[in-house]
């Protein structure tokens, strides 16, 4: 099935000749569905890139899904044209009286600030806050996971070592768990970070579940048990030239960046890097918007505010 999208948003041109199914808001119209409606906070500074790596994934499910991209007035975005915000993307006074099935928050270049010196930090925490109330479930990626972590429960971020970068193995820890049916016994994901939450402080939260770590990682995947809240600390959405892209920017900038670990064919930055995680992104998705999304939220989604605060379980819900 296809994702609704704006008419006219660049990404659709890359998916279709990707043989993706993208139908646009004039044509969605004039079906009679009641398609899930997603919104992408998108602190990315490449944003049309990520729109197309999360379409991509989005795409890959039988149900119609209608999306909106949101950026932070309070930042001022350098890499993307104004005219292409105004054109495909809300404020949050534009969405803020909406409800929402499924949020997505993205990752950002900014982990090595405090999270009070992120220019748009006072933003986040009122849209982390009207979510309790407004969204069904939310995936929070990367420097996101680390974010709505201490914005929700005061979860610190911890400085690794050195930076986080490559392909990793990461386990499948309850391979029966909604999110991660259908996977193997481990996966392979990106991971391109100088930080990770503090392991110790999570392990106190109750009502929480690990789903993946790995020793070169640490933790991978966290979940709320009635699946409100999804915490990925890698990068699934990536396509195979992301980290290529950001190894050889920061290379070309004098800036001697790690090396990219189990990417480049025998460490060769010259060779095509190997796609490794393309079937578990897919399913990983699809599993989050079918278990965490679909089966939990309302159809009449302006219901959720008499529910989201008491923070329910989703299996107990009546539609």
């Amino acid at each position: 099935m296809p994702v609704k999208v704006i008419k006219n948003l660049p990404a659709i041109e890359d998916l279709r000749a990707d043989n993706i199914f993208v139908m646009d808001s004039e044509r969605a119209r004039s079906q009679n569905i009641r398609p899930l409606n997603l919104l992408v906070v998108n602190l990315m500074p490449r944003k049309t890139v990520t729109e197309t790596q999360l379409l991509r994934l989005l795409s890959n499910t039988p149900l119609q899904i209608d999306v909106d991209f949101l950026y932070t007035a309070t930042h001022e975005v350098k890499n993307t044209q104004q005219h292409h915000l105004d054109s495909f993307y809300k404020s949050f006074d534009e969405v803020r009286a909406r409800f929402y099935d499924g949020m997505i928050v993205t990752g950002a270049p900014v982990e090595q600030l405090e999270f009070e010196e992120v220019d748009y930090w006072e933003e986040f925490l009122e849209i982390m806050d009207w979510s309790k109330s407004h969204v069904y479930s939310t995936l929070h990626i990367c420097w996101g996971a680390q974010a709505g972590l201490y914005a929700r429960y005061g979860i610190e971020k911890v400085d690794l070592s050195r930076k986080l970068c490559g392909i990793y193995e990461n386990s499948v820890e309850n391979p029966k768990h909604p999110l991660f049916r259908g996977f193997n016994d481990s996966f392979f994901c990106p991971h391109s970070r100088y930080t990770a939450s503090d392991e110790v402080e999570l392990s106190a939260l109750t009502d929480f579940e690990i789903l993946s770590k790995s020793h070169d990682t640490g933790l991978s995947v966290l979940t709320k048990s009635n699946l409100r809240e999804v915490y990925l600390f890698g990068h699934l959405e990536y396509d195979r030239e992301t980290l290529s892209w950001e190894y050889h920017r920061d290379k070309n900038a004098g800036l001697e960046p790690d090396f990219p670990e189990n990417y480049f064919p025998e460490d060769d930055d010259t060779k095509q890097p190997r796609m490794t995680w393309s079937s578990a992104a897919s399913l990983f998705f699809s599993n989050w918007l079918n278990y965490a999304v679909y089966q939990g939220t309302p159809y009449v989604v302006e219901r959720l505010s008499k529910h989201l605060e008491a923070d329910y379980d989703f299996n107990n819900h009546e539609n």
